[in-house]
């Protein structure tokens, strides 16, 4: 296996990962080589089912193992969403900038200690006959009352890291992806990539 095909259109996360994956000795396609691969609807209940969904589509579709992921964003005093419905929080067209303003005014006058969060991401490494695995990974962290930075994508602005005393916003790519939850789960993802490329 010496081709993977990541399972997004989003050029963000495109970037982010093909960095986290850089150095795994296989080349990495993104679904803007494919257009005519299906648009795959995120309905799931669960980060794991919306990325489990995604991966095992784009593999039957394109005939390459595939590699998904879906982010969502607990909030403890939210009793937990957005959840898998982080990105699209403020609507189905919300701009990142739509959401952080909707989480924001949700927390208002919400006291700092009462502002936990965290990010989790699940990946899925799907190869076309329908084997599939899954991976996490988790960053804990308090919502802010006010963005900061100017770097990373989606609630990068408003989420920060305790021992950083920075957002993910903050922080240079090199930063972020030493600690972020998807750098988390996609450390996994390399090992099971390394594994399968081995078995040919």
């Amino acid at each position: 296996m010496k081709d993977i095909v990541l399972a997004t259109r989003n050029p963000h996360k495109g970037e982010e990962v093909a960095s986290l994956l850089g150095d795994v000795g296989i080349t990495l396609h993104t679904l803007a080589e494919f257009p005519s691969a299906p648009e795959v609807e995120e309905d799931g209940d669960t980060c794991e089912a919306n990325a489990m969904k995604k991966a095992v589509t784009i593999a039957r579709a394109t005939g390459m193992t595939a590699v998904a992921d879906d982010t969502g964003l607990e909030v403890d005093a939210l009793d937990g969403r957005p959840g898998p419905f982080a990105a699209r929080y403020a609507g189905e067209d919300a701009t990142y900038e739509d959401n952080c303003r909707k989480l924001l005014q949700e927390l208002d006058g919400v006291p700092s200690d009462r502002r936990g969060a965290r990010f989790l991401t699940v990946a899925a490494i799907a190869s076309p006959d329908g084997d599939v695995r899954t991976v996490r990974g988790v960053l804990e962290g308090v919502i802010t009352e006010a963005g900061r930075g100017e770097r990373g994508f989606g609630y990068d602005p408003v989420f920060a890291v305790p021992e950083l005393r920075k957002t993910l916003a903050e922080l240079t790519p090199e930063e972020k992806n030493r600690i972020s939850h998807r750098a988390k789960a996609f450390v996994q993802v390399k090992d099971i990539l390394k594994e399968l490329s081995a078995e040919g």
